[in-house]
C-alpha cells in the first residue's frame, strides 16, 4: 500500500470513528431527554435548536413542544425557516411574542446585552413549561463553552437546560447528525440575533434592526451566503466569508452593495477584510470570564 493509499485508509478510519460517536453522543441525548418526560425548546430554527427540537419530539413526542419567539431581532427569514422545519418534521410548534426591546437595559446595548434577551425569553418559556409540568431546553453545545455569552448567566436562573452541551456533542457532530436527519438546516451558516450588528453602547432600535435585516437579505440576494452587516450609524461594514471575498472586490459587484445599501440610507459601505468572524464587536472589550 503506497503512502496515499495509506493515508485515505487512515481518513476512512478517522471518519467512521468520528461518526461511531457522534451515533453514540445522539443516543446518550436521547436517554437524556427521555429522563426529563417533557421539554419546552427554545426553538429559533438554527442548526443546533432544530436538531434538539426534532430528537426532542422523535423521543417525547408531543411531550415536546418547540416555542419560537417572535421578537424585534429576529430575522423573518430564520422565523420561516423555523415554521418549515417545524411543518416538515411534524413538530409541536409555538410562535410567543417577546417584547426585549420593550426593555430600557435592552435598548440601551450594553456589554451584556444577550442576558436581558434571554432573561425575557426564559421568563416566557418557564411559565409555559410551569404550567405543562416541563423543564426548559435550550441549543447550547460543547463548543459554545469557551465564547464570551452572558445569556448562560439568564439560563442559569431559570434552571435551563442544555442537553446537547451535557452530552458533549460539538457543532460538527450536531451538523452530520442533522444531514443524517434531512434537516435543512445542517450547513446554514450560523446565526445570530440582528442586534448583534450593532456596537455596543449604541441604541437598539426597531429602525436600526429593519436596515439592518433588508440589508443583509439585499447582499444575499446579491448570491453572498454567509454576510454580517455591522451598523455604525452612516457606515455599513461588511463582513463576508473569506471564500466569498474575491467576489466582493469585483467591481461590477461591489458597485451593486454599495447601490443597494445607500439606497436603505447608509452614506459609506466598507469592507472589512478581516472577512466574517463571530462575535467581532466583542473584540473592543476587556477580557472575560467564561460563562
Amino acid at each position: 500500500m503506497n503512502a496515499q493509499m495509506a493515508g485515505a485508509a487512515q481518513d476512512d478510519a478517522a471518519k467512521e470513528a468520528a461518526a461511531k460517536e457522534a451515533t453514540a453522543k445522539e443516543a446518550t441525548l436521547c436517554r437524556t431527554l427521555a429522563s426529563l418526560e417533557s421539554v419546552i425548546v427554545a426553538y429559533s430554527g438554527g442548526v443546533d435548536s432544530a436538531y434538539l427540537a426534532c430528537i426532542a419530539h422523535r423521543t417525547l413526542g408531543d411531550r415536546s413542544v418547540a416555542v419560537t419567539a417572535d421578537s424585534a431581532s429576529y430575522p423573518e427569514r430564520h422565523r420561516q425557516l423555523a415554521i418549515r422545519i417545524a411543518r416538515d418534521f411534524g413538530l409541536h410548534h409555538e410562535i410567543i411574542r417577546t417584547r426585549e426591546l420593550d426593555r430600557p437595559e435592552y435598548r440601551a446595548n450594553p456589554s451584556n446585552r444577550c442576558y436581558y434577551c434571554k432573561h425575557e425569553l426564559y421568563t416566557h418559556l418557564s411559565r409555559i413549561a410551569a404550567a405543562r409540568g416541563a423543564v426548559v431546553v435550550d441549543g447550547n453545545n460543547a463548543d459554545d463553552r469557551g465564547d464570551y455569552r452572558p445569556g448562560r448567566q439568564a439560563a442559569r436562573e431559570f434552571g435551563v437546560r442544555s442537553p446537547l452541551d451535557e452530552v458533549n456533542l460539538t457543532k460538527t457532530e450536531i451538523r452530520e447528525l442533522s444531514r443524517r436527519a434531512g434537516l435543512p438546516t445542517w450547513d446554514e451558516p450560523a446565526s445570530a440575533c440582528l442586534s448583534s450588528r450593532i456596537p455596543y453602547h449604541h441604541e437598539v432600535t426597531d429602525e436600526k434592526l429593519r436596515t439592518i435585516e433588508r440589508a443583509e437579505e439585499a447582499l444575499r440576494g446579491l448570491g453572498f451566503r454567509v454576510v454580517r452587516v455591522r451598523h455604525h450609524d452612516e457606515v455599513a461594514r461588511l463582513e463576508i466569508a473569506r471564500e466569498e471575498m474575491a467576489r466582493a472586490l469585483d467591481p461590477e459587484i461591489g458597485a451593486a452593495m454599495v447601490r443597494a445599501l445607500k439606497a436603505l440610507g447608509y452614506r459609506y459601505v466598507t469592507l472589512d477584510l478581516q472577512g466574517y468572524r463571530t462575535g467581532s464587536l466583542n473584540e473592543g472589550l476587556p477580557l472575560h470570564p467564561v460563562s
